[in-house]
């Protein structure tokens, strides 16, 4: 009995030893199955959507006004301060008025006798008529002879010619005086603007030329102003076939209302109106010019400066949008984007977007309505994946910004 015990015991050892040395020789438990990726989505819906286009521009002013004297002579005061804001009829500076006065004068002068022997040529035409008349009734009894009547009707008629002719002269005596009456109205050089008034390009005591080509100063009207910018004409062409084709739709009386952006990016407290659109493309730049007008009663706006436009172009009535981090880029460069279906298998499409609105996508096709499309977890998964899909929490808080650029 003890020996069968003693091998007993010893053939259960080399049994455990012959485990520790090989333990290979176990057979391994299977590993639980991996649980799918968890993903989330945002269902696809449609949305109206105001599409807007921001187009660089510059400020003009609303009306620019050239100062220059329409008389030569001697510049006499400047009256006004340079900078200074001035109105219409303001006078800004005074030529030395003496020889236009002196013109007038003489021109007054001229016109006053003309008038005086026109009236004494209507004064002595009755006698002279009364005397030729008489002469021809003597004649036919022969009372008088033919000499004295030729003579008197000679006389009426040379009275009736000196007549004419001092009328004639009378007219051109009152055309001098016209003449030089506005020659010295131009001697006080008004303002025919209101507006801010620039530096003066000439001092006291200059000589100055009528019509000179440099101006002596220049008047700016900058409440409102112009804001000129630039749109490309494939752009146009564009935006006029999307509407022809109802894919956008003018939205109303909104249509002509413009906003600004100003050099350091902010908004322009005021809205403006666009006035009218070139008819011309510019053959160097392949644009057209689009006139907006602003009000600038602070006169933040100032000619020169530069500025953003943001146009609207019309609304998307049934736009679809998704979140950015929707959109992959395959090898080739396409956009694609991963679709579930209701089993929670992912698909794969192909998208083709229009323009960003904030963090968003416009995707003109490639999606439809209702389709869930994985905007987070998209690193984890490929076509024919199956996913745990979870709603996207950021669904809906993503707004349309005030402006979409294109």
């Amino acid at each position: 009995m003890r020996f069968g015990c003693r091998h007993q015991t010893i053939g259960t050892a080399i049994l455990i030893f012959a485990g520790l040395l090989f333990p290979g020789c176990k057979e391994k438990a299977a590993p639980p199955p991996a649980a799918p990726p968890e993903v989330s989505f945002v269902t696809v819906k449609p949305q109206r959507v105001v599409l807007t286009t921001e187009l660089p521009g510059r400020i003009n002013a609303f009306l620019v006004a050239e100062i220059r004297p329409q008389v030569s002579g001697l510049l006499q005061k400047r009256l006004f301060e340079e900078g200074a804001y001035v109105k219409a009829g303001d006078i800004l500076y005074q030529i030395d008025p003496s020889q236009y006065q002196s013109a007038y004068n003489e021109a007054k002068a001229a016109l006053s006798m003309a008038e005086s022997q026109i009236a004494l040529a209507e004064a002595n035409l009755p006698a002279i008529r009364s005397r030729a008349e008489r002469l021809r009734g003597l004649v036919k009894i022969h009372a008088a002879g033919q000499q004295d009547s030729d003579d008197a009707e000679a006389a009426l008629r040379l009275a009736e010619a000196n007549l004419e002719v001092r009328k004639t002269a009378i007219g051109v005596n009152r055309a001098a005086m016209e003449s030089a009456a506005i020659n010295l109205s131009y001697t006080p050089i008004k303002a025919p603007i209101s507006g801010r008034i620039g530096r003066s390009s000439i001092t006291v005591g200059a000589m100055v030329t009528a019509y000179q080509p440099t101006p002596l100063a220049v008047i700016q009207q900058l409440d409102p102003v112009y804001v000129d910018v630039t749109q490309a004409s494939a752009e146009l062409l564009r935006l006029r076939r999307n509407l022809e084709g109802g894919g956008l739709k003018r939205s109303g009386s909104s249509e002509r209302k413009v906003r600004l952006l100003l050099e350091d990016g902010t908004p322009y407290p005021f809205q403006g109106t666009m006035q009218f659109r070139d008819v011309t493309v510019d053959p160097t730049t392949g644009s057209v010019i689009l006139r907006l007008v602003f009000a600038n009663p602070k006169q933040v706006l100032l000619p020169g400066m530069f500025v953003r436009a943001v146009v609207e172009e019309g609304v998307k009535e049934q736009a679809l949008l998704i979140p950015q981090p929707g959109v992959t880029r395959d090898t080739k460069g396409n956009a694609i984007g991963y679709v579930l279906d209701q089993s929670g298998k992912v698909g794969m499409r192909v998208l083709t977007m229009d323009r960003a609105i904030g963090d968003q996508w416009i995707v003109t096709s490639g999606l439809a309505p209702g389709d869930r499309i994985v905007v987070e977890g998209v690193q984890n998964i490929r076509h024919g994946s199956v996913v745990r899909a979870v709603p996207f929490e950021g669904s809906g808080t993503t707004t349309q910004p005030p402006a979409s650029s294109r």
